[in-house]
């Protein structure tokens, strides 16, 4: 959540700071935000302009006051103490310094007593208010800013990611990260900072990855890194494999759009080395992946939101195909939870970001309770849970930037399949024809995704149709269960119809209570051993007077009549049915938000990467 985009630039070189922490500031908005700020050191003086509501309105303020400067910080905020006004709205300063933070500081409440009782008056309800009055106490004892805020930060509880300036110091920027992103930027006429490498790809490609724990001072002709303690760090140079033109909305009306007709290209990038390949190799997953997937007798899935429904349905295939046990946890409830520790159990935490908090918190407490086995399927390779992983699968879906996950959720699905196929083949539950039909159905996955983006049309009529309710049923069966469950989390994620999701055998125990001619029921109706009940529960809504939207397969026996609309899908798929189903699922929950009118690539009150609790 939120965003920080900071940097020193060398007086000459001809750009001013804002421009850069502006477009920063535009490529972190999918990460969720209520109001931006920025502050900045002009001829010496610090300025600050803040606005509740888009960067666009701060960009205007920027302009119309004709605000320059070579050194700056900038921020994205979505609240967590305190509402959103301009008065919480970052950056928050003290005497001359500035302050912006991602996260939140547990002792916030102490330190603000303390404060308060050494006479500094606190004028927002924020915890970050906390950080700059403590820095500039700190500064009355510290030889400079950098290691004011190193000892600043000895005091703090909790998680952040913060960029501070100070007047007296015009050409540095001090920045540290304890459990939130931020990385630096190492460019020819400055250095930067930022929570995501998008934000930076104006200015450099060239990044540095922070490590909790770490602080970092910039200028424009230096960096260097240390510990919190003060201590000297070396963190290597890289190279990013981001394009600028993969954050841009081209043709498409919104990202989301856009991300959904990018998934033939995700999943045949996902699939590049597995479909290249005669047969499934563990190395897929990291070099010492047959060695670990060997010893693992169980699979523990902990993931949050979206990822979650992609670990549901893995269970599915991991249970059938490989014949291992399996168990899927949402990450925030098993950390608080007391759970029995298997020690051969392969955990395996599923995020878009790498970032999120609750899963990465998880991952840590199953590895505390011994349990060492683990893999990370992960969209971003520097992040945070791939680093903490001993295997580690990219999912290669290339940036998202709507809040409602698609390409990351459709690659996850793939990941997960090839890990299935690894597993079985170690364990001798693979055939060599069933390997290469599987290895064909996979090749072939991106084509016939093509194939159902071509229902979009038929799609965006149904849309228009029940836009207008206020709410909505999902059913599915077996392994489609979960794409119910995603296909439900779409609609009321960016359209706020309320929308549920139930196993369809489960329907005459108690959601059939809430059928009537004002509740659609969504139905995802594969041509599978399991059909034939489906249709017998279609009976039971359309008997209640139920309306019925239902997705079946191109040979299912689903017949049309007055009160249930099929939509045929091109192909049945298998085992890999999921990932086309969910597909038309996703354009039915952006038609049904652009009829209604919502902010569909950034939906109220959520936020792309929860790096928060």
């Amino acid at each position: 959540m939120c965003g920080i985009v900071a940097g020193a630039e060398a007086p000459g070189s001809g750009r001013n700071i804002v421009g850069v922490l502006i477009e920063g500031l535009k490529k972190l908005e999918y990460r969720g935000y209520d109001s931006a700020g920025l502050a900045l050191l002009e001829a010496g003086t610090l300025k600050r302009l803040r606005s509740v509501g888009r960067v666009a309105e701060l960009e205007s303020q920027a302009a119309g006051c004709g605000i320059a400067g070579v050194t700056g910080i900038a921020h994205t905020r979505w609240a967590t103490h305190g509402v959103p006004s301009e008065r919480n709205a970052h950056p928050h300063v003290s005497g001359g310094l500035a302050v912006v933070h991602n996260g939140i500081i547990e002792n916030f409440a102490e330190l603000r007593t303390e404060l308060m009782g050494l006479g500094y008056a606190f004028v927002s309800d924020t915890d970050t208010e906390v950080i700059a009055h403590l820095i500039e106490e700190t500064l009355k004892s510290a030889p400079d800013l950098t290691q004011a805020v190193c000892r600043a930060l000895q005091r703090l509880r909790g998680a952040y990611a913060i960029a501070v300036i100070r007047e007296s110091d015009p050409a540095r920027v001090v920045v540290a990260r304890e459990g939130a992103p931020l990385l630096l930027g190492i460019g020819e006429h400055g250095h930067y900072a930022a929570s995501d490498a998008s934000a930076l790809l104006q200015v450099t490609r060239r990044m540095v990855y922070l490590e909790n724990g770490d602080v970092a001072e910039l200028t424009p002709d230096a960096w260097r890194v240390l510990r919190s303690d003060g201590s000297a760090v070396e963190r290597p140079v890289a190279l990013s494999q981001l394009s600028a033109d993969a954050v841009e909305l081209g043709r498409f009306r919104h990202y989301m759009q856009k991300e959904i007709f990018e998934q033939p290209d995700a999943l045949a990038n996902t699939l590049e080395m597995a479909g290249a390949a005669k047969s499934v190799q563990p190395g897929l997953f990291g070099a010492d992946a047959e060695s670990v997937l060997n010893q693992a007798d169980s699979v523990l899935i902990l993931a949050c939101g979206t990822s979650y429904h992609s670990g549901l349905v893995a269970r599915y295939w991991l249970e059938a195909i490989a014949g291992v046990p399996c168990t899927v946890e949402i990450a925030s409830e098993y950390r608080y939870r007391d759970s029995v520790p298997r020690p051969n159990q392969l955990v395996v935490a599923i995020s878009q970001s790498g970032e999120t908090a609750d899963t990465l918190a998880a991952l840590r407490h199953a590895r505390e309770l011994g349990q060492p086995l683990n893999l990370a399927i992960c969209n971003v390779p520097e992040s945070a849970i791939v680093r903490e992983s001993r295997l580690r699968f990219i999912t290669r879906a290339g940036p998202e930037i709507g809040v409602a996950s698609t390409k990351a959720f459709t690659t996850q699905l793939a990941s997960l399949f090839l890990l299935t196929l690894v597993l079985a083949k170690l364990r001798n539950r693979l055939t060599a024809d069933q390997e290469q039909a599987h290895l064909q159905a996979l090749r072939h996955l991106p084509v016939a995704v093509q194939k159902t983006l071509a229902l979009e049309p038929e799609i965006e009529r149904w849309a228009q149709r029940f836009a207008g309710k206020h709410h909505a049923l999902f059913l599915g069966r077996g392994h489609h269960y979960p794409i119910a469950l995603e296909g439900a989390l779409k609609l009321k994620e960016i359209s706020y119809i309320h929308a549920e999701a139930y196993p369809a055998g489960e329907l005459k125990h108690g959601p059939l209570a809430l059928v009537d001619a004002d509740m659609p029921v969504i139905a995802v109706a594969p041509n599978d051993m399991l059909l034939e009940k489906l249709k017998s529960n279609l009976q039971e809504v359309k008997a209640r007077g139920g309306e019925l939207y239902v997705f079946a397969d191109a040979d299912s026996e689903v017949p049309e009549s007055e009160g249930i609309h099929i939509l045929r899908l091109p192909e049945h798929y298998g085992v890999l049915s999921p990932v086309l189903h969910v597909v038309p699922l996703q354009l039915l929950a952006y038609h049904a938000a652009l009829v209604k009118g919502t902010d569909v690539d950034k939906p109220r009150n959520l936020a792309k990467s929860v790096t928060v609790e």
